[in-house]
């Protein structure tokens, strides 16, 4: 696992990397705004046109393929890019609580997720773009190379990147496969590490809009992700992507889709 210094110095150098494109492009820079739906929320119909890039649920900690496959419209018809966001089989707990599988199980997990929606995807004319865990599965990636190293697997094996932590085991096995997305949330706080503050604990998520902006201007300058989330059943998500929209106008950032 990358030390603390180690992850500050990762962050600057992809920071930089991001300054460096801009600048050759001679452009603004750039950042991808995405959000986690098909999750059975509410605002999945007035996020969809606000953001560049969908994580879909596949089904198993949310939603179901009718719900999947009403929001791959929903994309298609807003020419938002899709990707996949398989999780844990865990309903009860959305996803959310850690679990220990097998490598070859996980590698399951993905496969069989993204498989099955990619088929609707396929159905409404969009392409599967990339993958971004959910849940758990999403935050064990950062450290734990036996949840890792398999969905790194699983990307490489269906010729996908992966969306998630900059800094992390995920990052380092991605990098060296199928490819690599650096993510920042604007809703969610962060430790001195680079991991989330886990839910269960104060002050974890972030519940101003100014506070999101600056976070997000932090994250994209400092940390130099490539895309930023917002998720789907904050119920304030309508109100920080629009805040998020207006502070990037003003300070030059052009939000449009990494893949």
């Amino acid at each position: 696992m990358l030390t603390r210094s180690q992850f500050e110095n990762q962050g600057r150098r992809q920071a930089d990397d991001s300054l460096h494109t801009a600048r050759r492009q001679g452009a603004s820079m750039i950042l991808d705004l995405n959000s986690d739906l098909g999750e059975g929320c509410s605002l999945d119909a007035e996020l969809m046109p606000l953001v560049t890039s969908a994580n879909i649920c596949c089904g198993f900690h949310a939603g179901d393929s009718s719900t999947s496959h009403a929001v791959l419209k929903l994309a298609a018809t807003h020419g938002v890019h899709v990707g996949a966001h398989p999780g844990y089989a865990d309903r009860e707990n959305f996803g959310r609580r850690e679990q220990t599988l097998s490598e070859d199980a996980v590698v399951e997990l993905c496969l069989y997720q993204v498989g099955a929606l990619a088929s609707l995807a396929k159905a409404v004319g969009v392409p599967v773009r990339y993958i971004k865990p959910h849940g758990a599965l999403y935050n064990q990636a950062y450290q734990e190379e036996c949840v890792a190293r398999p969905i790194a697997r699983a990307a490489e094996i269906l010729g996908l990147p992966v969306l998630g932590l900059p800094g992390s085991r995920l990052s380092a096995f991605c990098q060296a496969g199928a490819g690599f997305i650096a993510e920042g949330f604007a809703d969610r706080r962060y430790r001195p590490d680079g991991t989330l503050v886990p839910r269960g604990e104060p002050d974890a998520f972030v519940h101003d809009v100014a506070d999101a902006v600056d976070q997000a201007d932090w994250l994209l300058r400092e940390r130099g992700i490539r895309s930023l989330c917002v998720h789907g059943d904050n119920p304030r998500a309508l109100d920080f992507v629009r805040g998020l929209h207006a502070a990037f106008a003003q300070r030059g950032i052009t939000v449009k889709p990494f893949a």
